[in-house]
């Protein structure tokens, strides 16, 4: 048995003890298994703890993985819909008022995020009791990652959030949500040492902890709007490294396992992206070979390639290009266009081998007007190409102020989610729901 299969087997166990479904703190516990004093009573209950985090993120329909590929595709017409009787995934194919919140995807990137947010609060508020103070450094690190990817998650598709897990909790803007996101990854960037104290041969061996932190250091600061952090961090993340969630026979790659292997619940939607006309990929990206498997199917029947068509598939946390992207986006917003021009060609002429991934676009160097408008617009185009099913795409349309539902030729069918019943059932705090 391999060592993710270990530990995602032990934390899997110590994790049935934790299950937290509302902000509320509304308690399911197994009476057999180990209560959450005893998990976080040893240093390998802690680590163990840490070490499940990349379970509840990434693997099964359930988790926000699976969730924000969906649901951002679908809301945004990324994704198309096989069969509506997936009722979860029908609902945000449809939006508008059409989207309740009894949703699943609604529900599951509410639930799961804090369910991983509140696991990695224990983790960190306990890893004092581990001994060896380099191993305790990269365990805090490691659990902040996925605070700091709950939080901004739902900063993503929710219009407020809850930040604590607590008997009625309150809510925060989601602009407080990404400030909490840095907060963490921060703290983790400044903890991290040179030596990991043998942490990396306890947890899933392929996420790159100090990478992946500057990585959502760039990304969170980006939508903060501290652009000149937001480029410091993306030129911190050495772009020869990858970093991903592993999947193995047991734990599944979720998107590849419950829809595009099946070919039973979605696929992209076509060539498009959905895009409209004046952004749609050049017929000539080589990213569009990257991610679908067929460019001129029969009967139109596009099909997902690239990190989704194999159980086993490793899911990127973050891509070379987005850093890229980050720091084109970081200049155009300060009107540096010559800088943001000059990142944005980085992207642009790449080639499958200049890239950890393999993702090449092989295009020319950009020849557009020399606006801020129009720069932003080929950086949001080029984020959909080379961040495709990234569970993005929805905060970016909404940042880089595209089409909404209420507006002529919508690019997308929702600006937020509803808050979930499960929330709503629980806690008299829940704000009313966002108009669309």
């Amino acid at each position: 048995m391999n060592r993710l299969k270990i530990y995602l087997k032990h934390s899997g166990i110590l994790l049935l003890s934790l299950l937290t479904f509302v902000a509320c703190e509304k308690d399911f516990t197994n009476p057999g298994a180990a209560t959450e004093a005893q998990v976080l009573s040893t240093p390998d209950g802690v680590i163990g703890l840490a070490a499940g985090a990349q379970r509840r993120f990434s693997v099964g329909r359930q988790s926000p993985v699976y969730a924000t590929v969906a649901g951002a595709g679908f809301t945004t017409g990324e994704l198309r819909l096989i069969n509506p009787g997936n009722a979860a995934e029908n609902g945000v194919s449809l939006g508008y008022a059409d989207l309740p919140g009894s949703n699943g995807i609604v529900t599951n990137i509410w639930e799961q995020c804090l369910l991983t947010r509140n696991e990695t609060d224990k983790v960190i508020a306990n890893a004092d009791i581990i001994p060896d103070a380099n191993t305790r450094a990269w365990t805090i690190a490691y659990a902040s990652i996925f605070q700091a990817l709950a939080n901004g998650t739902m900063a993503d598709f929710f219009e407020q959030v809850t930040l604590a897990t607590e008997e009625n909790a309150t809510f925060s803007s989601r602009e407080e949500a990404i400030k909490a996101a840095i907060s963490s990854l921060e703290k983790a960037r400044d903890v991290l040492t040179s030596d990991d104290g043998g942490l990396k041969e306890r947890i899933p061996a392929d996420i790159d902890i100090p990478n992946t932190v500057q990585a959502l250091l760039a990304r969170y600061y980006l939508l903060d709007e501290r652009y000149s952090d937001a480029i410091n961090a993306a030129n911190a993340v050495d772009l020869s490294v990858t970093s991903t969630y592993t999947y193995d026979d047991v734990s599944t790659n979720p998107i590849a396992f419950v829809s595009i292997l099946t070919n039973n619940v979605y696929q992209p939607v076509d060539l498009t992206l959905g895009l409209p006309t004046d952004l749609q990929p050049d017929a000539a990206d080589q990213r569009l070979a990257f991610y679908f498997q067929d460019l001129n199917p029969a009967m139109n029947d596009f099909r997902a390639a690239a990190f989704f068509d194999d159980n086993k598939d490793g899911i990127p946390i973050y891509l070379p290009g987005e850093m890229l992207l980050i720091k084109a986006e970081a200049y155009a917003r300060q009107d540096q266009l010559s800088d943001a021009i000059g990142a944005l060609d980085e992207v642009l002429t790449k080639q499958a081998d200049d890239d950890a991934f393999g993702i090449g676009a092989g295009l020319p160097a950009y020849s557009g007007p020399e606006t801020q408008a129009d720069v932003l617009a080929a950086i949001y185009a080029n984020r959909c190409m080379e961040m495709m099913m990234s569970g993005l795409r929805l905060g970016d349309s909404k940042r880089f102020n595209r089409a909404g539902p209420n507006d002529a030729d919508p690019e997308r069918n929702r600006n937020w989610y509803p808050y979930p019943f499960s929330e709503r059932d629980n806690n008299p705090n829940t704000p009313d729901d966002p108009e669309i």
